[in-house]
């Protein structure tokens, strides 16, 4: 997965640093890092084998009431933010803060589509780096 190598190559830290130096270093830059689900069944590594009646979302209203200055959240592929507008957005409580929303192209090696250096180009822009 390109993840951190991608993030490591935008924000300047070490890919292969320890989690919590890696976590530091995403903070250190204003990201915070949170799954759209608390959790699921996936057999397998891949997103389309999630079972559906599995997933559980993550708190997100309380995600935002903790974290009030956020401006923009970035989905790492098409599925998180598939996800996030049937699971998570219809819940979201009426008069919640307009978001701005950015798919980004997933990191998992399944999506080969793309070069690890188009994945960086896409990820440094939706991320307004």
């Amino acid at each position: 997965n390109a993840f951190w190598p991608i993030n490591a190559a935008i924000f300047g830290f070490d890919a292969l640093a320890d989690y919590e130096v890696r976590l530091a270093a995403l903070r250190d830059n204003g990201v915070a890092l949170w799954d759209v689900l608390q959790s699921c069944v996936r057999p397998g590594s891949l997103d389309a084998d999630i079972k559906a009646r599995s997933m559980i979302p993550n708190d997100f209203s309380r995600f935002f009431a903790t974290h009030p200055n956020l401006e923009r959240i970035c989905f790492n592929g098409a599925k998180a933010a598939q996800i996030y507008r049937q699971r998570v957005l219809p819940f979201l409580p009426r008069g919640s803060r307009a978001l701005h929303y950015v798919t980004l192209p997933s990191t998992s090696p399944a999506h080969a589509a793309m070069t690890f250096a188009d994945k960086l180009q896409a990820w440094r822009a939706g991320l307004g780096r």
